[in-house]
């Protein structure tokens, strides 16, 4: 079995682009549904634009250095947006399995991903779905006393604020997406390609896993990274190589109309988010120097990423907010301690701090809110986190559909899916209707 394995990603076989995880039985069941009168995309905190809705994205990337989730890991503090939640939710991961010879070339592990989005939903879905101590002890007690029928729990029949659209792993890269609920039947179009850069420029121990989905009619494109590590020169380099790859390798497939983007800029909106492993090109002893009197602006004359973005090479028109944090590696576990920091043991390799954890964006139409680092110690690296707010364009056609299906007019038709071209027929009728 090992064998067709390796064979397989060595030669680059790729990918299914509808291979991931998501809430839904079929993708399907998502775009067929026709929003409800009661029904809108809008929060409350939803801001109008001319023919534009404005959406709070939350993003966030967080190298857990193979370290498996424990039960009562506390999300919070990441998920934690401030006075309103957002409606579309971007969580990255890198390392959730050590990078390991049987990892890397083995069959996908996708217990430990389900740890972590069983974490994700709970926290997000907290406040509607225990709304007190007593009824969550009551829950566990039915569930204890009625075991799980056909693959669902009591849990899954209980409403929930948010639904993951897309999950998706490589290896040890993890990538989440869940969004409001009203939010889900405006949702379109949901793809997954995954490109690994690493042992024979092709394993999937280092490289990205991008997702797509349309929102009304905008496109939204997330790349979860995790480039070549190193502190050389030379690594820089491996880096912006890897960069390069993921954005000529990475492609989506084009829809029955041959309209949708299929590659990583064409996208409306894009972020990128991941361990970037980018580093600070000083003397190791003048950066932790700087790092310990919180000299941040000094360190990022010499970051890597930030001369790569004014250089505009690799990263042309990409842009990051200011950084007003400390470096997010390399630490001590379970410490506020830089690695290196004291003696250590004799040959234990010294690495300076440096902002390894970075999300930058490309093109208009997002604005960020918030960019800051959180104070999770399970890692040697802190996660980062970051709020945009971002356009989204939606068709004044919708209403009418919308009308029209609910209307009598179309109460007695029977309709059927082609699968090839994804058309809803009426069989009374004549008319089709494109999705």
């Amino acid at each position: 079995m090992w064998p067709r394995l390796v064979a397989s990603k060595i030669l680059r076989k790729r990918l299914g682009s509808n291979n991931f995880v998501t809430d839904f039985s079929s993708n399907a069941e998502a775009f067929l549904e026709i929003p409800s009168s009661e029904q809108s995309s809008l929060s409350p905190k939803t801001i109008f634009n001319h023919n534009n809705h404005v959406h709070k994205v939350f993003v966030s990337t967080w190298n857990v250095g193979g370290v498996a989730p424990h039960v009562d890991l506390n999300m919070e503090d990441l998920l934690d947006s401030g006075d309103t939640s957002c409606d579309i939710y971007v969580l990255g991961f890198q390392e959730i399995v050590p990078l390991r010879a049987s990892n890397v070339l083995g069959c996908e592990n996708s217990r430990i991903s389900m740890k972590w989005n069983s974490l994700i939903r709970e926290a997000l879905n907290k406040k509607i779905r225990f709304r007190d101590k007593e009824q969550y002890d009551n829950l566990q007690e039915i569930q204890s006393q009625f075991p799980a029928k056909n693959g669902k729990s009591i849990e899954s029949t209980i409403p929930q604020d948010y639904h993951c659209i897309i999950s998706k792993q490589m290896v040890g890269i993890l990538i989440s997406v869940w969004v409001r609920n009203n939010l889900r039947p405006f949702i379109r179009d949901p793809s997954v390609s995954c490109v690994g850069c690493g042992i024979m420029g092709c394993l999937g121990n280092k490289g990205a896993v991008s997702v797509r989905f349309r929102l009304h009619e905008t496109s939204f494109c997330f790349v979860c990274s995790h480039l070549a590590s190193g502190g050389r020169e030379v690594d820089g380099k491996y880096r912006n190589s890897n960069v390069a790859e993921i954005l000529s390798r990475t492609i989506f497939p084009r829809g029955p109309l041959l309209d949708l983007p299929p590659k990583i800029l064409d996208h409306d909106r894009v972020i990128l988010i991941g361990d970037l492993n980018y580093r600070i090109s000083m003397p190791e002893a003048t950066t932790r120097s700087l790092a310990n009197r919180e000299e941040w602006s000094a360190l990022l004359e010499s970051d890597q990423l930030r001369m790569e973005l004014m250089d505009g090479q690799v990263f042309q028109d990409w842009q990051e907010g200011t950084i007003k944090f400390p470096p997010t590696y390399k630490y001590y576990p379970n410490s506020d301690i830089y690695y290196g920091s004291v003696e250590g043991k004799k040959g234990e390799k010294r690495r300076a701090p440096a902002w390894c954890d970075r999300i930058i964006w490309y093109g208009k139409g997002l604005k960020q809110q918030l960019y800051t680092r959180v104070e999770q110690k399970l890692s040697d690296h802190r996660p980062v986190k970051a709020i945009f707010t971002a356009e989204v364009g939606f068709s004044q056609n919708l209403e009418g559909l919308q009308s029209f299906f609910l209307s009598d007019r179309i109460s007695s038709c029977q309709f059927e899916v082609s699968s090839t071209d994804d058309i809803i027929l009426c069989k009374d009728r004549s008319s089709s209707f494109q999705l």
